[in-house]
Order: C-alpha cells, then sequence, then structure tokens
C-alpha cells in the first residue's frame, strides 16, 4: 500500500484494540506514527512490540476527553515530522446500561470521548491540512452508527452524531483537497465490551460472546487500510451482523421486530 509511504499518520486510541492492531501495518507501509491514548505505561508497550523505534514512531498520550488539551497536543504531535497527513479518530467507549438507568453525567461523559473528543481533535487539525492542500480524516464509527440496539442508547447517538458531522464536514472540505473516510465496523474482538460504561460509569468488565466471537482486529486493520488507501467515503467492515443495515433500510419494521428480542435481558425486562 504506497499510499501510506513517508505518510504521517496520528492514531488516537492505539494503546489497545483496533488502534493498536493499525501501528503494524502502518509501520510495515512505510507510514511514521504518532500514538496517542489515555494510558501511557501502555503506549510503552504497543512502541516496544513494535520496534521501539523513535524515527518511525511518537508516543503522545493524550485524553481525547480533556478538550482544552488538544490544541497543545496537536502542536506537538506536528512538531515530530512537521506535517500530519492522516488523523485516524479512533478513541472511544461503549456502552452496557439501559437508558432510564443511566445518569446525565454518565451521558455527557460518553459524548465527550466519542463525539465531542473527535470534533475537537478534527478542528485544531483542519487549520494545517487546509493551509496545505491536502488530508485525511478518518473516523472509526461503528455499525451502531447507523442503527441502534438495546442497552447503547447513548453510544449509538454518538456514532449517529459522528456521521452527520463529518458528513457535513466532508461536503465543506470538498474543494480542499482533503478526504473524510467513515468507518463502521461490526463485531471486532477486542475488549471493547470489557470496558464498557455501565449506568452509573463502572467498567462491563465482561467480554461479550459476541465480541469474542468477532472480526481479529489485526484482519480488520488490514482490510480497514487497503479501503481508506482507496480514499472511500463510508465503508463497513465485520460479519454477517452488517448486512442488519442494509435489512434495516430496506425492511425498518422488520429490524425494529427483531432487534429487541435479541438480548436476554430485554426479554426480561
Amino acid at each position: 500500500m504506497t499510499y501510506y509511504l513517508n505518510k504521517t499518520v496520528w492514531v488516537t486510541g492505539a494503546s489497545s484494540g483496533i488502534g493498536e492492531a493499525l501501528i503494524p501495518d502502518l509501520l510495515a507501509a512505510g507510514a511514521n506514527v504518532i500514538l496517542s491514548a489515555r494510558r501511557d505505561t501502555e503506549l510503552q508497550r504497543v512502541f516496544t512490540a513494535n520496534g521501539g523505534d523513535a524515527t518511525r514512531m511518537m508516543i503522545l498520550p493524550m485524553d481525547v476527553a480533556r478538550h482544552h488539551e488538544l490544541s497543545e497536543k496537536t502542536k506537538r504531535a506536528l512538531a515530530w515530522k512537521g506535517n500530519i497527513d492522516i488523523l485516524i479518530n479512533n478513541a472511544g467507549v461503549s456502552q452496557r446500561a439501559f437508558a432510564h438507568d443511566t445518569t446525565l453525567e454518565i451521558e455527557k461523559k460518553l459524548f465527550d470521548i466519542n463525539y465531542f473528543g473527535t470534533v475537537e481533535l478534527t478542528r485544531t487539525l483542519l487549520p494545517h491540512m487546509m493551509q496545505r492542500q491536502q488530508g485525511h480524516i478518518v473516523v472509526i464509527s461503528s455499525v451502531l452508527g447507523k442503527m441502534s440496539v438495546p442497552l447503547r442508547s447513548t453510544y449509538c447517538s454518538s456514532k449517529h452524531a459522528l456521521h452527520g458531522y463529518f458528513d457535513a464536514l466532508r461536503a465543506e472540505l470538498k474543494q480542499k483537497n482533503i478526504t473524510v473516510t467513515l468507518v463502521c465496523p461490526g463485531y471486532i474482538k477486542t475488549e471493547v465490551s470489557v470496558n464498557a460504561f455501565k449506568a452509573d460509569g463502572s467498567k462491563h468488565a465482561t467480554l461479550d460472546s459476541s465480541q469474542a466471537k468477532g472480526m481479529p482486529a489485526d484482519v480488520f486493520s488490514g482490510k480497514m487500510l487497503r479501503k481508506v488507501a482507496a480514499r472511500r467515503q463510508e465503508f463497513n467492515i465485520g460479519g454477517p451482523e452488517i448486512y442488519a443495515i442494509y435489512i434495516k433500510r430496506l425492511l425498518p419494521a422488520l429490524i425494529a421486530a427483531i432487534i429487541p428480542r435479541l438480548s436476554p435481558i430485554i426479554r426480561k425486562f
């Protein structure tokens, strides 16, 4: 994939899951990579596991929910190689809670990470890309950015919001030679369910069977990077679950009838 050769790529959520899986593939494709996430020790682990070459990788610890810090983080990222060609907005958190149990505080916290953090980081980097008249913004959304399921009301809302914002941004940037790509994963074998918020903000701490049986993150990474290199506007990657998107479009009443039956918790409620 020559698309990434000598490009500087900034990956958020790089300490685990999809973000971690992207790092070796980007390096193999010739990219220089900035690794960002909250957990510095985990970033160090990923850095070391991928050769520990400080000329190819930069560790930049960052919490996307601390919006007031993102401008300074962007300056530090730009100072490393002098430019950023591709931003991969991957940081995020899921949810496992009934809507009526979830507090406003937790809803705001989830949006601060999934939506406002992604939007604000992108906004701080845009002037650089617009000045250069080139760049690529990649947003890891979800199949649940196009449909909704029980126990994830706020999560689904935050992902739907990303589509609204970045579809509009794509239109605004059309004449600036800046590509905007929305990526919609289905079930990927990561710890996203383990780290998901419960109603009180504590961790779900359980690897859901759907995640355990999902597509391996390294397989997803290869598929994703090939489609990003083709500068696709939006695409879905996953197993049979992604077909629910098309069924919803054609037969919305059928999906509305099926989805509440998918969770044993809902049936007991």
